[in-house]
């Protein structure tokens, strides 16, 4: 069962997930050898103009983060800094983080997609994040627990030999970007919050390409990369429980 104020909540973080898959499919076609991570922060910008969006990245925290989407390129995990010092270069891999202001209602999600072509281990990184994403996704219904959703995460990391860290991870959302609760990147089964229609979570695993799991943050206080500058990857959708099972919010 849910309530109408619940169906009317999610319709509205409905509309601000269609202009972060948009933000997406412009900031995928921007990421090409040569271009910089400024290029694609700009390209992010048109479509929350265009669309009539508020960006819930630009001026978060302390420091106040500079852009409107994250740009993490191969050992940055997360958090990277859009810049125009930082230009693609084939091979590399890019993790794109996005979200979008509607009405107040907030939406988030993020994509690492490949810069021309890349190496078979780097391919496989992105293959098994967005696997364990779609497991993580199955598990977000009212017949689960939280624990249910990072269980499935983690288990596909692990069984892929991949690094996590269970610092970061998913999270509530809705009047703001990050609500309660933490939804971890790693748990046990069955335990934790009961999951109910109504509930909205951004999901999303992020793994290194090798075991570890410590990580250093730059000078800037936002840029987070791998302590052995192994490459990770980062997926992340905005999903809300149903009575017909999990909603993406955050596709076209």
């Amino acid at each position: 069962m849910i309530t109408r104020k619940s169906r009317e909540q999610i319709a509205l973080m409905r509309k601000a997930g269609r202009v972060v898959a948009e933000m997406h499919e412009v900031c995928i076609r921007a990421a090409k050898p040569g271009a910089t991570t400024a290029d694609i922060d700009e390209a992010a910008r048109d479509v929350l103009d265009r669309r009539g969006a508020r960006s819930n990245f630009l001026g978060y925290g302390n420091p106040p983060f500079p852009g409107v989407v994250c740009t993490s390129p191969n050992e940055v995990i997360v958090h990277g800094i859009p810049s125009k010092k930082v230009v693609l270069q084939e091979g590399d891999i890019l993790s794109i983080d996005c979200g979008a202001i509607i009405e107040g209602w907030h939406a988030d999600a993020a994509v690492t997609v490949p810069v021309g072509e890349i190496a078979k281990e780097s391919q496989r990184l992105l293959e098994v994040t967005r696997a364990s994403l779609d497991a993580a996704i199955e598990h977000v219904t009212a017949a689960n627990r939280l624990g249910d959703i990072g269980a499935a995460i983690g288990r596909i990391g692990k069984d892929a030999g991949l690094g996590t860290n269970l610092d970061f991870g998913g999270h509530g959302i809705g009047r703001r970007m990050h609500e309660d609760p933490h939804v971890p990147n790693g748990s046990r089964p069955g335990r934790g919050l009961n999951l109910r229609a109504g509930h909205v979570f951004a999901i999303e695993p992020w793994f290194w390409s090798g075991p570890g799991t410590t990580y250093v943050i730059d000078p800037d206080g936002w840029t987070l990369r791998s302590a052995d500058r192994t490459r990770g990857a980062h997926a992340e959708h905005t999903v809300a429980i149903t009575p017909n099972g999990p909603e993406i919010l955050t596709l076209p």
